[in-house]
C-alpha cells in the first residue's frame, strides 16, 4: 500500500481534530483495496464546550450515508463519548434502540448532525484518540482462506487482537469489550490494531498520522504474506469476445421483471471478468459468499450464473428469464430456510439478482440507477480478486448462510423497507435521443436526466460528447446518414446501460427558403435524407432493443408544417410529412409488442440553434409585428422554448401516456391554420 500521508497538508489542520479526521479518512476513500462505496468508518475523541461553557467529551465518528472517499468534516457525527460508554456496558441492546439512544445523545450544537455509524460504540469504547476502520481486500481474503486465524496470528503475533465474526453493530461492541476488558494501559503496548474475522481491520493510534500509517504497514504485511504464498498474481484472464448485445438486453429485460421495476445493467468484458467467468468450478466457487458480509446488502448472497449455450433471437428473452427464474426460486427457498428460525416476523426483500457471472461474456451488474449498478459490479470486481487468492491459499471460505441471513435482514436493513426511497419516474429506463447537441434535443436530455433517466445523447456535432457532470449521460458523436454510425451510436448505448426504453428521433435541419422550381436535387435528397431517412434508420436500429425494454416508447420530433405548410419550404415540409407517416405505420407494426409511437408538431421554437436573432428579425418585419409579437403568434399568445417541447416528450415517454400511440400532439401555443 503507498502511504499517502502529507505533514504539509496535515498541517493545514493543526488547530482543527475534524477537518484532520476528514483528511486521513479521505486518504483511506481513495484505495478501493481498502474501503468501497460507504465501506469503513473513522473516528477522533476531541475535547469542545458545549453550549454553557463546560467542557466536553466527543466522539467524531463517521455519519451514516458518508463516503470515507468524499467525506467532510460535516460527515461527522459528535456524539457525547459518555453515552457511548454507557451503551458499552450494557449486557444487551436492540440495533434499532441503539440508533435511537445514539441520535439523542448528539451534540446539541450540531442539530443536523448525520446518524452516528452503527460501529460508533465500538470507536467509543477503544482507548485511543484515533481509529480507523476498514475492509481491506488482503485481509478478508486471508480470514476467508482454511485456518484463517491461525495465519492472521502467524502473521501478526501480539500486535493485533483478533476477535472472531460477530454481527456489526451492538453484538460487535460487546465482542470487543469482552476482549479488551481488564487490558490496562500497560497491555496496550505494542497493540497496533484488531483483526474482526471475515469483516475488517482496525486500527488506532495516539496521532492521526499513527493509526493512519498502521493501517497502510498492517495491509501492506498483508500483501506481501499473499505474495509469499503465492496467491496474488493470480487471476485467471481470456481474451475479449464480441458482446452479444441483444442478450444482454434480453438478460436486463429478464432482472427487471423480477425485480417489477426496471434496471440499468452494466457489462464488464474485462480479461479478468471473462477470465473468471470461464473459471471450472464457477459454479461452486462464485455461490459460497461475499467477501464481507456488508457486501450482501448491495449484492445478495451470491451472483445469477447465466447457463451457458446459445441464446439467441426471440428465445433470447425466455432463455434469460429461465435462469433468472431458477435464481429467485433459490433466494426464495433461502429465505424460508432462515426465517423459520427467526424470532421476528420479516418481510422478503425482492429475489431478482444483483449481479451476474456470465461465461463467454464475463461479468454483468444491475442496479435501479447507473450508481447503484457500478456500485456493485465494483464489489464484484474485488469480489473475484479475493476469491482466487484465497483459493490459492487453499479454498475460498465465506461466511455461513445463517450468519449472512442475519445480516442481509439485520433490524436496521428493514427499517429502511419502511421508509422506502423516492425515485423519479424514469428511474432504471434508457433513453437515446438523436439531434442532441442543441436546442430541442438537448432539452429533452436535461428532462429526461432530470426525471431519472439514463441518456444517450447522437449529434454529428462533437460537443454531444461533451457534457458533463452525469454518469448517466452518454454522449455519442455520430453521422445519422450512415447506418454503419447509427448502428454503432446504438450497441455503444446498450453496451453501457444495457438495453433501450425510449427513442427521441428529433435529429433534423431547417433549410434556406427555396422555392420549389429551384430546389436543386442535392438540396432534396440532403433535406429528405436528414429529416426522413436517418430516422428510419434509427428506428430500425433501436426496434429489436425496444422489444426486449420496459415500457418501450418512441416519440419522433415533427412539426407545425405537416399540418400547415408554407411556402418555400416544400423539401423540409415533405420529408416531415413522409417522416410523420413512418411513425404512423411505425404504431402500427410495434404496438403488438407493447412499443408505443407518438408524434409531437412544435412551431416556432425560437430558442434552437435553427434561429438566429437577425433571421426571428427579418420574419418578424415580414408580418409587420414586432419581435416579441411574432414569437407570440398564436391563439394563446405565448412563446414556445425548447424546454416546453421537452416536457411534453417526456410526458409522451412516461406512464400517463402508457396507452396511448400514433398521437400527434401540436406544441404551438394554437396555430390558427393549424386548427
Amino acid at each position: 500500500m503507498d502511504d499517502l500521508y502529507s505533514d504539509s497538508d496535515a498541517e493545514t489542520f493543526a488547530d482543527d481534530p475534524v477537518g484532520l479526521r476528514a483528511y486521513t479518512s479521505r486518504l483511506l476513500g481513495q484505495s478501493p483495496e481498502l474501503v468501497l462505496h460507504g465501506g469503513g468508518n473513522t473516528s477522533v475523541k476531541v475535547s469542545e464546550l458545549d453550549d454553557f461553557g463546560q467542557p466536553v467529551e466527543l466522539l467524531y465518528v463517521k455519519g451514516s450515508g458518508w463516503d470515507l472517499a468524499t467525506i467532510e468534516p460535516a460527515g461527522f457525527a459528535p456524539v457525547r463519548l459518555d453515552v457511548l460508554q454507557k451503551l458499552g456496558a450494557l449486557e444487551t441492546l436492540a440495533d434499532s434502540d441503539m440508533v435511537r439512544i445514539q441520535r439523542g445523545a448528539l451534540s446539541a450544537r450540531h442539530p443536523n448532525a448525520p446518524n452516528p455509524s452503527v460501529e460508533a460504540i465500538l470507536h467509543g469504547i477503544l482507548p485511543f484518540t484515533w481509529v480507523d476502520h476498514s475492509h481491506a481486500d488482503s485481509l478478508v481474503t486471508i480470514t476467508n482462506a482454511p485456518n484463517g486465524e491461525a495465519r492472521v496470528r502467524e502473521l501478526f503475533g501480539a500486535r493485533v487482537l483478533v476477535v472472531p465474526y460477530v454481527m456489526p453493530g451492538f453484538l460487535l461492541a460487546r465482542a470487543v469489550a469482552g476482549v479488551i476488558e481488564g487490558m490496562a494501559a500497560a497491555d496496550w503496548a505494542g497493540v497496533e490494531g484488531m483483526v474482526l474475522m471475515n469483516h475488517g481491520l482496525f486500527t488506532f493510534g495516539s496521532t492521526a498520522k499513527e493509526s493512519y500509517q498502521r493501517m497502510i504497514r498492517l495491509v501492506s504485511e498483508c500483501e506481501s504474506y499473499l505474495q509469499r504464498q503465492g496467491a496474488w498474481h493470480v487471476m485467471a484472464e481470456a481474451e475479449p469476445v464480441a458482446p452479444q448485445l441483444r442478450e444482454l438486453a434480453a438478460l436486463r429485460l429478464a432482472v427487471g421483471e423480477e425485480l417489477g421495476a426496471p434496471v440499468i445493467a452494466c457489462i464488464d468484458r474485462s480479461a479478468e471478468a471473462l477470465g473468471y467467468a470461464a473459471l471450472p468450478n464457477i459454479a461452486d466457487v462464485s455461490r459460497r459468499g461475499p467477501v464481507t458480509p456488508d457486501h450482501i446488502i448491495r449484492t445478495k448472497m451470491a451472483p445469477l450464473l447465466v447457463s451457458t449455450g446459445p441464446k439467441t433471437g426471440a428465445d433470447a428473452h425466455q432463455q434469460m428469464a429461465a435462469d433468472v427464474a431458477e435464481f429467485a426460486l433459490c433466494y426464495r427457498q433461502y429465505f424460508e430456510r432462515q426465517a423459520e428460525a427467526s424470532n421476528t416476523p420479516l418481510t422478503m426483500l425482492d429475489a431478482a439478482p444483483r449481479a451476474a457471472v456470465w461465461p463467454g461474456q464475463g461479468a454483468v451488474s444491475f442496479g435501479r440507477t447507473i450508481r447503484d449498478a457500478r456500485i456493485v459490479g465494483d464489489i464484484a470486481r474485488h469480489t473475484r480478486r479475493c476469491i482466487q487468492r484465497a483459493e490459492a491459499l487453499g479454498g475460498w471460505s465465506a461466511l455461513g448462510e445463517q450468519d449472512l441471513f442475519e445480516m442481509e435482514y439485520w433490524e436496521l436493513e428493514q427499517a429502511k423497507l419502511k421508509r422506502g426511497k423516492k425515485r423519479g419516474e424514469f428511474a432504471g429506463r434508457v433513453a437515446l435521443v438523436t439531434g442532441a447537441a442543441s436546442g430541442i434535443g438537448a432539452a429533452t436530455v436535461d428532462a429526461l436526466l432530470a426525471a431519472g433517466a439514463a441518456v444517450v445523447g447522437v449529434d454529428i456535432a462533437p460537443s454531444v460528447g461533451e457534457r458533463v457532470g452525469s454518469a448517466s449521460y452518454l454522449g455519442c458523436t455520430a453521422d445519422l446518414g450512415d447506418s454503419t454510425a447509427v448502428n454503432a451510436a446504438v450497441e455503444a448505448a446498450v453496451e453501457a446501460f444495457g438495453g433501450i426504453d425510449v427513442v427521441v428521433s428529433n435529429a433534423g435541419t431547417f433549410p434556406p427558403g427555396c422555392a420549389i422550381d429551384a430546389v436543386s436535387d442535392a438540396h432534396w435528397a440532403e433535406t429528405l435524407d436528414i429529416n426522413l431517412t436517418s430516422h428510419q434508420r434509427v428506428l430500425r436500429a433501436t426496434t429489436p432493443y425496444l422489444r426486449l425494454g420496459f415500457s418501450p416508447a418512441v416519440i419522433v420530433v415533427g412539426t407545425k408544417n405537416v399540418a400547415a405548410p408554407g411556402p418555400g419550404v416544400s423539401a423540409y415540409s415533405v420529408a416531415k410529412a413522409g417522416l410523420t407517416q413512418l411513425a404512423r405505420v411505425a404504431a402500427l407494426e410495434l404496438a403488438p409488442a407493447g412499443i408505443r409511437v407518438n408524434v409531437v408538431h412544435p412551431s416556432a421554437v425560437f430558442d434552437t440553434g435553427i434561429w438566429t436573432d437577425d433571421k426571428i428579425a427579418a420574419r418578424a418585419e415580414r408580418y409587420g409585428i414586432s419581435v416579441d409579437a411574432y414569437k407570440r403568434n398564436n391563439v394563446l399568445g405565448v412563446e414556445i422554448a425548447a424546454s416546453d417541447v421537452a416536457d411534453v416528450v417526456v410526458a409522451l415517454a412516461g406512464e400517463v401516456f402508457g396507452k396511448v400511440t400514433g398521437a400527434q400532439i401540436g406544441i404551438d401555443g394554437g396555430n390558427l391554420r393549424t386548427i
